[in-house]
């Protein structure tokens, strides 16, 4: 049932209006969506099983990582489940975690979608987000320097009610949960775990409650149901996998050193010469702006496991950020050598070859670097963006107009998006592939006009 305009707007509340991130954004809504090759794999390791065990295609679900401290997860826009990094950082181990995908997991098996519109199902992950932000910067009477596309405003963002369950539904869903979390041989006992912290907040004012609680009506039958699932399971007490437990280590490290820097350093000192505390300090130190010290952690690091895609990667994030662009091509080849199957790698690699302008080879290279990401991950909307000054840089003023083109038509931003279409058009073979795609997103970018003009 749908819940009050009033808990949809603490929802919102608790949504940031901006931010920064040292992580690969999208363009949008760098303040919400974020983009990290190893803690996405983290997390789609944990969700393959409960997929495959639900019927579902693994590489169909769509996971997106939420830049936000609120403890909250949610499934909307069809086959997607948006998790917090609130959630991933309050999280106690692997199995909590586990537990809450398989949770979202069984509303996508339910088909609970929150809302029936056909506006809101076939919404894009961007505009979902964007919708949030922007409700939360009406209710935050725009302040804070927010830069995010504000929509229709706080009031008629909340008579949607975007984002609710049904008792009902909650209840099915976590039936689903425990037998997705017993076919594949993992305890209930996180998701358990999981409700038993946010038990009893239903009772307190919607400003204290957590925003999972506002989107997952947590009632007594469901914490004693999983109770009691959960002393009746087989797996009880199977710990997870140690491969699920370092990985859970290093992304929770990562998440404290990228946007917590300071509790990092306090939770990870210096005499902590884990690869864990290692890990969170040189991002810390970076994110610091000290990047000698940054430097020296992560190499210790690349020593120890010189065959670790990911710390090559952080290597090269460090030097590129910091401006030390030609000495991050190393170690952001290294990073795709290790893992070539990976978008977010290669976007990386990319981005700092296109960096170095006058160089023709860096930038063929990068031309068929950002093709390949692309292919493997449309989504990657910033990728379209490097592509387009590679192209132009090359002579193919054509197809660099089309990377222009579907940049800003998949960023919002139809204006622009019709204008270099148009350009795309001109300059193209009619009805060659690019044409056709220029003139796909010229009309696009019509409709999208239009409906902007009516509204």
């Amino acid at each position: 049932m749908p819940r009050s305009a009033s808990r949809i707007l603490a929802l919102l509340r608790a949504l940031p209006v901006a931010a920064s991130l040292a992580f690969t954004a999208t363009e949008t809504n760098a303040a919400s969506l974020i983009r990290d090759a190893e803690i996405e794999n983290t997390i789609r390791s944990y969700a393959a099983p409960l997929f495959r065990a639900g019927g579902l295609d693994a590489d169909v679900v769509e996971i997106n990582l939420v830049n936000d401290p609120a403890l909250n997860a949610f499934v909307s826009g069809g086959q997607r489940i948006f998790i917090f990094t609130g959630l991933l950082l309050a999280a106690a181990d692997a199995n909590q975690v586990i537990g809450v995908i398989a949770h979202e997991t069984g509303h996508i098996i339910g088909g609970h979608l929150a809302r029936n519109e056909d506006a809101v199902r076939q919404a894009s992950t961007q505009a979902i987000v964007s919708m949030l932000l922007g409700a939360a910067a009406a209710v935050a009477g725009g302040g804070g320097g927010a830069a995010v596309a504000t929509i229709a405003g706080g009031a008629q963002v909340a008579q949607r009610t975007l984002l609710q369950y049904s008792r009902v539904q909650e209840g099915a869903a976590d039936q689903a949960a425990v037998k997705l979390l017993n076919a594949t041989g993992q305890s209930p006992r996180g998701l358990r775990d999981f409700l038993d912290k946010l038990s009893g907040q239903e009772a307190l004012a919607t400003n204290r409650q957590d925003p999972y609680v506002l989107t997952h009506p947590l009632a007594h039958e469901r914490v004693e149901f999983l109770r009691e699932q959960s002393a009746a399971s087989p797996y009880l007490n199977t710990p997870v996998p140690q491969p699920f437990a370092v990985s859970f280590s290093r992304m929770r490290a990562k998440l404290r050193g990228f946007i917590e820097p300071r509790r990092a350093f306090a939770l990870y000192p210096t005499s902590d010469r884990s690869l864990y505390a290692r890990y969170a300090r040189s991002i810390a130190y970076h994110v610091s702006k000290d990047t000698n010290k940054a430097i020296l952690e992560v190499e210790s690091l690349v020593a120890e496991e010189p065959d670790d895609a990911y710390f090559h990667e952080l290597k090269g994030q460090i030097l590129f950020e910091s401006g030390r662009i030609a000495e991050s091509i190393s170690s952001l080849q290294r990073s795709v050598d290790l893992d070539p199957g990976s978008a977010l790698l290669l976007f990386g690699l990319a981005r700092a070859q296109v960096a170095i302008e006058n160089d023709p080879a860096l930038n063929k290279a990068a031309i068929g670097h950002l093709s390949e990401a692309l292919r493997r991950d449309h989504e990657l909307h910033l990728a379209w963006q490097q592509l387009a000054i590679a192209l132009g840089r090359d002579g193919q003023l054509g197809p660099s107009a089309v990377a222009s083109a579907e940049y800003n038509i998949r960023t919002g931003r139809p204006e622009e998006a019709k204008l270099h279409a148009e350009r795309a058009l001109r300059l193209m073979s009619p009805h060659s592939p690019g044409w056709l795609r220029a003139q796909d997103i010229d009309n696009a970018a019509r409709d999208a006009l239009a409906k902007k003009k009516k509204q």
